[in-house]
């Protein structure tokens, strides 16, 4: 490989050594002699100065190419970059989730042997869709919709309290969505508010699409007596990166409070 590009750049060098022979001829006949009005090529045989001409012109091509790849290179560079970068963000989605389901579950196997089964299941659904299909760039919203909907039963399952969800959807199933966006909005709602409050925990989902949009609103209640950090979570981090990587100046991201209920709109045009 070092082979090639000593002899790739030896190569060059000749090439342009042999361009600027006609240039120092020229400026040495209007620095050393008498005549002051040179004209470029002018003394030189007509076919010479067309095997010239010509000469340049290839130069100039060949330095349009290789700036087109260089252009190209880096454009390649920076997707892989970026393509590097969503697969760690996407690993990085709801960990923490897995881990106490699987607690769950191991104290709920000698206990209720059947829901344990269930929640197995689902758990297993769940963890399917965020390994294997996170892969693809893009997911319908029907899959996004059945993935919150398992992951709402497995809390629902999971916790020994009523817990109100009202998830109103209407979408077209069939559009083309990134996957694991609105689980981490979702994973928030139940870490910072349902996971706290003891009775009347509850969440309102409204999803929708039109022609032009996704909007994705969810708002929860919490209990007002917990310390809540103003500063975002790594769950919102990595989903305002993926965001910018995925849909750069297309998507709109919202939080709004009040003393005991919290909000999240995401609009993706």
């Amino acid at each position: 490989m070092k082979f090639k590009k000593h002899h790739r750049k030896r190569a060059i060098l000749f090439l342009v050594s042999l361009a600027m022979i006609p240039i120092f001829i020229t400026l040495y006949e209007v620095i050393f002699t008498e005549n002051r009005s040179v004209m470029f090529l002018g003394d030189y045989n007509p076919k010479i100065v067309i095997v010239v001409i010509f000469y340049y012109a290839f130069l100039l091509c060949l330095g349009a190419y290789w700036f087109i790849r260089q252009l190209i290179f880096i454009s390649k560079l920076k997707n892989e970059k970026s393509k590097v970068e969503l697969m760690l963000l996407k690993s990085q989605v709801s960990p923490h989730f897995f881990f106490n389901m699987l607690n769950n579950l191991y104290g709920l196997v000698a206990k209720d042997a059947e829901k344990a089964q269930e929640l197995i299941l689902k758990l297993s659904d769940l963890m399917r869709y965020s390994i294997y299909e996170s892969d693809n760039e893009t997911v319908t919203l029907k899959e996004e919709v059945d993935y919150l909907k398992n992951y709402i039963e497995l809390h629902k399952m999971r916790y020994h309290k009523n817990i109100v969800v009202d998830f109103i959807c209407d979408i077209d199933e069939n559009k083309q969505v990134t996957p694991l966006l609105f689980i981490i909005l979702l994973e928030n709602a139940f870490k910072h508010g349902v996971e706290n409050l003891r009775e009347n925990a509850n969440v309102k989902i409204n999803f929708t699409s039109s022609k032009n949009n996704i909007k994705f609103e969810i708002e929860n209640n919490f209990d007002s007596s917990e310390n809540l950090k103003n500063e975002p979570g790594i769950g919102l981090k990595n989903l305002k990166r993926r965001l910018e990587l995925t849909y750069p100046n297309k998507h709109k991201l919202r939080f709004t409070s009040t003393e005991d209920s919290y909000s999240a709109q995401l609009i993706l045009n």
